[in-house]
């Protein structure tokens, strides 16, 4: 009797540590260090609310975006809600954005920047250029057939700079994405995936060419909304942190 009492209490004491441990790891995300306030970073995810979002074209309705165990999440199978892309309240010029990301098998998804929101556009990507989210290791042939569609891609215009694999789906990879003046550049798990000049000849010929040169205000705008991508099956995103540059 009395060692199947010490086994439960072990039990019990176990699972509290466990739970306790996951509390903690919930607690460190989602925040900014002394070093970062300093320096000019800010959340754009609080980790227990979806504050400074909304579903694009829609405002503040239900959706299939939350905020679940510290992770703004996208559930691919919520049900009875408007499904669309989230895009933040406030527009940004030049700035410094990283976060986290994780996506389920087979997933894709991605990160918009300089969105025009507006009636005349449907949908948040016949506007901004997108950092390409994906499950690379179980990707369509589709977006391996080029190599314009891989994580961190700029998508469908440019390959990856530097070669880099996105973390099998379920574990998490770190993005940055850096916008001077026009000038974009995108990180994948530290290696530089993209760089391109939206002022640029280059910028123009590459937006003609591809299949999104057939919306007339893709890609002009060197300012705008940052939009997360509800697509092919869920994904989740933290450690949302952007610094305005001048």
């Amino acid at each position: 009797m009395k060692q199947n009492n010490l086994s439960v209490w072990s039990a019990i004491l176990l699972c509290s540590i466990s739970l306790l441990s996951h509390s903690q790891k919930i607690e460190n995300q989602n925040t900014l260090t002394e070093e970062e306030s300093k320096e000019g970073w800010a959340l754009l995810f609080d980790g227990k609310t979806t504050k400074g979002w909304h579903l694009y074209n829609e405002g503040n309705i239900q959706s299939a975006w939350s905020a679940a165990g510290g992770e703004l999440v996208c559930d691919p199978n919520t049900e009875k809600v408007v499904r669309g892309d989230l895009v933040s309240d406030k527009a940004y010029d030049n700035y410094d954005l990283t976060f986290e990301w994780k996506i389920t098998k087979g997933g894709n998804s991605g990160v918009f920047i300089n969105v025009q929101e507006a009636a005349e556009f449907p949908t948040a990507w016949t506007t901004g250029p997108e950092y390409q989210l994906l499950d690379n290791a179980n990707a369509s042939s589709h977006n391996l057939k080029d190599g314009k569609r891989l994580s961190g891609c700029i998508y469908s215009l440019s390959p990856l700079k530097n070669k880099v694999q996105s973390k099998k789906f379920g574990e998490w990879n770190t993005s940055r994405i850096l916008q001077q003046n026009g000038q974009i550049t995108f990180w994948l798990n530290g290696v530089l995936t993209g760089q391109e000049d939206m002022k640029s000849s280059r910028w123009k010929e590459l937006v003609a060419e591809s299949n999104l040169g057939k919306f007339p205000s893709f890609g002009k705008a060197t300012s705008g909304k940052i939009a997360f991508q509800d697509w092919a099956n869920g994904v989740s995103l933290r450690n949302i942190k952007i610094k305005e540059l001048n």
